[in-house]
């Protein structure tokens, strides 16, 4: 019994380190992520490797409270460094593995929020990127989530943004000479609104020669549409001219006269009325389009605000009050893209189910009731703040 206040005395340090490890983790956690719901993956990454390193200075300092002799608490800490490195030297199908594929993507930055990429059977544009996974967004509109370690090992296309090649196949018949065909993709190619359009001939099969228009999209965001309206171009121009998209593999049991075609005919038929503005990236990629323009627009305010700081320091007098009105406005635009970022998740909390639920309902647990599978909404679409210059730079 002597002996319980000695071991009391002993503890107290380790009790005491250990509980004000535990509350200053607690509390950080909530300081960086806890209060800030809205943050996206691509800002919550330096957040969760702070907490991380938090996390294992603090298991260091619990160590350091042992009340052990110096020696044992030396091999505790190379214990624990040892376990370290042996997670991540065996981590290759762990979560490790996912951080580090997480890390190295960042440093090479092989694609950015908003571009293009064709990765496995998944095409579609980026809207987060995580610690963990990379997150698309197809053109079905649907979310698919791709672990970064299968990203770092498997091979990712990326459109890039300076312009993409738009192209399509065709399979004539012998009987239409090549150079009639060639004139006529090319002016269909240039309809569409391509750049620099050639052709090239792909394949001489048994019964047909088979062809591909291609050209430069500069405006990548409106992919799928260019796509279409190629295709649509090809059509008008080779029925207009009246050759047939058939091959002589063609077969038809009805008896028919040899003027007979297989073709609209020369009448220009009503064009289809179509919404001012209304595009197949703006439904299908609404998510990925918000957040390529947010990236871009933080990115630009950045620059701009480091640029203002850098002057501010050279500055003196009225030059440099006007420069710090400048710093302010650049930094409230900033505050503005954050707040688009809450208005976008407030949106999402709402809808579940398919419904929009009533944000003041009473009871909270009416909700949970209801089908907890979201379905996709169009997100507000905010106007972006932009620098003073008023210019957002693409990535």
């Amino acid at each position: 019994m002597n002996h319980l206040p000695d071991l009391a005395l002993s503890l107290a340090p380790l009790l005491a380190t250990t509980l004000a490890v535990v509350a200053a983790l607690w509390l950080l956690h909530w300081l960086v992520l806890g209060r800030r719901s809205d943050i996206g993956k691509g800002r919550r990454l330096p957040r969760q490797l702070a907490l991380l390193a938090a996390t294992i200075a603090g298991l260091v300092l619990v160590v350091l409270a042992l009340p052990v002799a110096e020696s044992t608490r030396n091999q505790v800490i190379t214990l624990i460094g040892v376990l370290l490195s042996g997670v991540i030297a065996f981590s290759s199908t762990t979560i490790v593995a996912n951080v580090m594929a997480g890390l190295v993507l960042r440093m090479t930055q092989p694609f950015h929020t908003g571009d293009f990429i064709q990765a496995g059977e998944h095409f579609g544009r980026i809207t987060e990127r995580g610690l963990f996974d990379t997150e698309i967004q197809t053109e079905h509109r649907e979310l698919v989530a791709l672990s970064n370690s299968w990203l770092l090992a498997n091979p990712v296309t990326v459109v890039l943004a300076s312009g993409a090649i738009v192209s399509a196949n065709v399979s004539l018949g012998y009987d239409v000479h090549h150079a009639r065909v060639r004139s006529l993709l090319l002016a269909a190619a240039e309809k569409a609104g391509l750049k620099d359009p050639f052709v090239q001939v792909i394949e001489l099969a048994d019964h047909a020669v088979s062809y591909r228009i291609n050209g430069l999209l500069s405006e990548v965001k409106s992919l799928l549409t260019a796509r279409s309206e190629l295709h649509i171009a090809v059509l008008d121009a080779l029925h207009g001219d009246g050759v047939e998209i058939v091959s002589p593999a063609f077969m038809n049991q009805r008896q028919i006269s040899p003027e007979q075609r297989f073709m609209p005919d020369g009448k220009d038929p009503q064009p289809v009325a179509v919404p001012d503005g209304s595009r197949a990236e703006d439904v299908v990629f609404d998510k990925a389009e918000l957040a390529g323009q947010r990236a871009q627009a933080r990115h630009a305010l950045i620059t701009e605000l480091r640029r203002l700081e850098a002057e501010e320091k050279e500055a003196k007098g009225d030059d440099r009050e006007a420069l710090g009105r400048q710093i302010e406005s650049v930094r409230m635009q900033l505050a503005e893209l954050a707040a688009l970022a809450v208005e976008e998740v407030d949106t999402e909390a709402v809808t579940i189910g398919g419904e929009e639920t009533d944000e003041k309902s009473a009871d909270p647990a009416e909700a949970k009731e209801a089908d907890p599978s979201p379905t996709h909404t169009p997100r507000p679409s905010g106007k972006i703040p932009t620098s003073e210059s008023g210019n957002t730079p693409n990535n």
